[in-house]
């Protein structure tokens, strides 16, 4: 009987863990590893502080990769458009089709992106790489950049934009910047702190139309201010890439669903899904799936979907216990250094539990039954440790 082989669609982190994985678990096949970008994996929270300040290169950012998937048959450049389970293959955007035995969904997500009427030059996202350079290219000093959205990545482009001597807007629908994850009152001690190094936001409004003839001049407010834009940067969510899975009775109601191993709902032959686009079950979010898009949860699934996958392809038993894995994130603005551990979007309720929301300061996250689900802090890294412990005891 011939090697079975693994089809990994996604070059990013989630893939290039679960071929790790696949391998440490004794999977000797072929792998090919999809990816849309030209660039293999690479870190991207850097993208909208250190690579967009500096200019930082793929291979300063790009992830050392084990000696075991140095086989790993790389295909960049062109994305997934469609698949096909009956026949076991996707066929790419360039029109090549590859085959599998098995099947990994990594695609991830991309930016969502606002119907705004008007010009489209000067407008730009931030996923990839080549987004970085682009942008940096747009941001210099005595610039103006209108930035819409004020969550993580919004609120990181308007300090690294500051520091580069543009002069920021943020325009955001909601009542304080990061308000979803943080709450009003630690969103607003950020904004706060945002203010004082000058940037200008805009919240509770949106844009109602992009101005100019081929460039983007300014934008219109749907309060009718108008503000002069040489660059505007759109960071108001984003959606997962799933549009290349329809018709082949996935569950794609919210990303992909999965059970506690990542394999696909619903998929008759083997389909998993790992990373942003998974939405999957853990212990730590109760009897929910969710879709995280934390930097630590292409890691975690993409482990325990090459171990699960590694021992279907070998008719052996997949893993058993429940999965975990404990969301985490960060955030840097300026000097300051935000962390949390849990799921404090998902609580009711908060307090301040050490130091002040205009210093360092710890914030706990209650659910709707009074119990810890989340924690934030604000350079207090260290001090945030025992709730690590604490959290990682749920396993």
């Amino acid at each position: 009987m011939s090697e079975k082989e693994v089809l990994i669609v996604g070059g990013g982190l989630g893939g290039l863990r679960t071929a790790e994985a696949l391998r440490g678990k004794g999977f000797t096949g072929k792998i090919t590893l999809v990816g849309d970008e030209e660039h293999q994996p690479y870190n991207r929270p850097p993208l909208s502080k250190e690579a967009l300040s500096s200019g930082l290169s793929h291979e300063e950012l790009k992830f050392r990769q084990r000696d075991s998937v140095a086989d790993v048959n790389w295909v960049l450049g062109s994305a997934a458009q469609k698949l096909n389970t009956a026949k076991r293959e996707v066929t790419l955007a360039n029109g090549n089709t590859h085959k599998f035995d098995a099947l990994v969904i990594a695609t991830g997500i991309r930016p969502r992106l606002l119907p705004i009427p008007g010009p489209t030059q000067g407008l730009f996202t931030l996923r990839t790489l080549n987004d970085a350079h682009s942008l940096k290219a747009a941001i210099t000093p005595g610039s103006n950049v209108v930035i819409l959205g004020s969550g993580f990545i919004g609120c990181e482009l308007a300090a690294t934009a500051t520091k580069l001597g543009a002069t920021v807007h943020v325009i955001s629908l909601d009542a304080e910047p990061m308000i979803m994850p943080m709450g009003s009152e630690l969103g607003a001690a950020m904004r706060t702190r945002h203010e004082a190094k000058g940037i200008k936001f805009h919240l509770g409004h949106t844009v109602t139309q992009f101005n100019g003839d081929t460039n983007i001049e300014s934008v219109t407010l749907d309060s009718g201010e108008v503000i002069k834009a040489d660059a505007v940067i759109e960071a108001i969510g984003s959606v997962p890439n799933t549009e290349w899975l329809q018709d082949n009775e996935l569950n794609l109601d919210n990303g992909v669903l999965v059970d506690s191993n990542m394999r696909a709902v619903g998929a008759n032959i083997p389909i998993y899904a790992v990373g942003d686009i998974a939405n999957h079950p853990n212990t730590f979010y109760g009897d929910q799936t969710r879709r995280i898009e934390h930097w630590n949860m292409p890691t975690e699934t993409g482990k325990r979907a090459g171990a699960a996958l590694a021992a279907e392809l070998a008719g052996e038993q997949p893993p058993t216990d429940n999965f975990f894995a404990l969301p985490a994130f960060w955030s840097d603005q300026y000097e300051y250094q935000l962390q949390s551990y849990g799921l404090p979007g998902a609580a009711t309720s908060n307090k301040v539990v050490s130091g002040e929301l205009d210093g360092p300061c710890i914030v706990e996250y209650f659910n709707d039954e009074n119990t810890l689900c989340g924690v934030i802090g604000i350079d207090t890294v260290k001090e945030l440790m025992p709730y690590r412990k604490q959290f990682m005891e749920m396993k």
